[in-house]
This record gives structure tokens, sequence and C-alpha cells, in this order.
């Protein structure tokens, strides 16, 4: 039988008396403000609930296959976990996995899902380093700098001075 603890009137009293001193309180809230300092004090220095051990909807090493994929909260099926895991649950899927204590890579879309948009991203050509065209002729040389004595002045001037903010001007200047 578990020990009820006794709990001092005084000590109710003044606390209520201090909240009502600093708060507006309705004269008919006033019993359940009581009421509800009372249980605090006598919950204090009990253990806190156990949390509820969490059981999956479906097995874990069930949850997806080469088609699917399988919500463990709630047991929703389908090829993409993610969007479901925010709109549904509101969770991401770092924190879904940290709940269900998953590894990092177990799949949170269908493989067949996951293939068919690598082919789609192959096939534009995503991932890849630029190719030169075969159309357009390759020069191996290095690019070549005409002589200092070449370069115009006024160009080299308009590197020197800061840009120009705010609108365009009217017209071009002619380039010699």
């Amino acid at each position: 039988m578990p020990e009820t603890k006794r709990i001092d009137p005084h000590r109710v009293a003044k606390i209520v008396g201090s909240y009502v001193k600093h708060n507006k309180i309705a004269a008919d809230d006033l019993p359940n403000l009581i009421a509800t300092v009372y249980q605090s004090l006598a919950e204090l220095g009990q253990p806190a609930e156990a949390p509820a051990s969490l059981k999956p909807a479906v097995a874990i090493n069930r949850s997806y296959g080469r088609d699917f994929v399988v919500c463990l909260d709630c047991g929703w099926r389908g090829q993409l976990l993610r969007r479901h895991l925010t709109a549904a649950h509101g969770s991401s899927a770092s924190d879904y996995r940290s709940k269900w204590g998953l590894r990092d890579n177990h799949p949170l879309s269908s493989l067949d899902y996951t293939a068919r948009r690598t082919e789609i991203a192959l096939r534009l050509g995503l991932g890849r380093t630029r190719q030169p065209d075969e159309t357009s002729p390759v020069s191996t040389a290095p690019p070549t700098t005409p002589p200092a004595s070449q370069v115009d002045t006024a160009f080299m001037e308009s590197l020197s001075r800061p840009k120009r903010r705010g609108r365009p001007r009217s017209q071009a200047l002619p380039l010699t």
C-alpha cells in the first residue's frame, strides 16, 4: 500500500495566497486552484511515470520492401515516408529513426521509387561532370594575352574605378 504524505494546509494556503495576491482569479476558480496546489505538493517526491514501451505497428524488419515502406507509428503504407512523417506526425526523419532505434541507413523510401528517380536523374545528366561538346573545337594551347603595351588604357582605368551603382547609362560608350 503506497504511503500517503501529510501536506501542511498552512503551506498550501501560503502558496495560494501569494498567487492570488499577484494574479486576478475568479472566486469560483479558487477551490480548483487550492486542489491543484494540494495535488502538486502531494506528488512531489513521487517517482515519475514510466514511459509506455513503444510497440510498432508492424515488425521493423517488415517495414520496408521492394515497392513499399510502412510507418511504424500508424501502419501507413506507401512509397515515400518522409512526407507522411512531416504531415501526419509532425516529426523529421532523424526523430523517427531515433524514436524507433533505427540505423541511419534504414530506408524511408521504397527501393523501386529510389531506382526510378535515379534513372530519371541520370537520363537528365545530373551528377556528371561537364563534357566538352563534340561539335566545338577543343583548343589545347594555353590562352594568350596581348602585351601590356597593346592593352587599352581606358579599359584598364575603368577596372580601377569603383563600379557605378544605380540605373545604367542611357547610351552605351563606343568600343574602340
